[in-house]
């Protein structure tokens, strides 16, 4: 019985411990997305489309200075674009089109941490972790140029809110997006007292146009390569 209320104590005094070293920061960086071709999860990479990261995280030791559970919410760019001719060569037969879809999403990471301290108050990270997104905004471009002129015009993305399984949708897997989106994210990245540096590859496991789901039409999911900054309040 003492055995195991001193083992109880441990316990907590740990989780306390623990605790009481939890922070929270702000982070922000660069992405660079695409979207898978086919069902093999290929990507081309002169499809890849620059973005943004921004939000907030929080730092949650499990083993202090070890190992830690950091969840998070950013809003996050995605997306692809595709181009046909060269834009410094036109001619009347070899036109220049391009063609940019960049969904926006509200994303929340969950990622486990593994920390190893190479200094007093610097330490090398790598991480792994679901993530959950959620569709808020976005857009579809396009722009020709002929030897004659140019145009271009964008549409805002539309999302499919119903289930893929609604056969009544006539625009289903043509123009829509699904709302949801999910995956996992590898990381790794260093810390130096309370600043942040991190490259972290995201991976999307749905995919993403409207329609339904089988095992022969698995193609467009989100892959997103993204290098972050980012400074954690409180701590040690």
């Amino acid at each position: 019985m003492k055995k195991t209320l001193l083992l109880s104590v441990a316990a907590l005094s740990i989780s306390f411990a623990a605790m009481s070293q939890a922070r929270v920061g702000i982070k922000a960086g660069w992405n660079l997305s695409n979207i898978t071709t086919d069902n093999a999860g290929s990507v081309k990479n002169d499809r890849s489309l620059s973005g943004f990261n921004a939000g907030a995280i929080a730092d949650l030791p499990l083993v202090p200075k070890i190992l830690s559970f950091q969840p998070g919410v950013f809003y996050t760019t995605k997306g692809t674009k595709f181009e046909v001719g060269d834009k410094d060569h036109i001619t009347p037969t070899t036109p220049y089109t391009k063609f940019t879809s960049s969904p926006s999403y509200i994303e929340i990471p969950l990622n486990f941490v593994g920390k190893l301290p190479i200094g007093e108050n610097a330490r090398l990270f790598a991480g792994v972790g679901p993530y959950f997104a959620f569709g808020v905004a976005g857009k579809n471009k396009w722009e020709t140029i002929t030897s004659v002129g140019s145009s271009s015009s964008s549409s805002s993305i539309k999302w499919d809110d119903d289930t893929p399984f609604n056969n009544g949708d006539p625009n289903q897997g043509f123009d829509k997006f699904k709302r949801f989106d999910w995956g996992g994210n590898v990381q790794v990245g260093a810390e130096l007292h309370n600043f942040l540096i991190s490259a972290q590859y995201g991976i999307g496991f749905a995919k993403i146009r409207s329609g339904q789901d089988n095992s022969t039409d698995d193609k467009g999911k989100n892959r997103v390569f993204s290098v972050s900054v980012g400074y954690l309040f409180g701590g040690k």
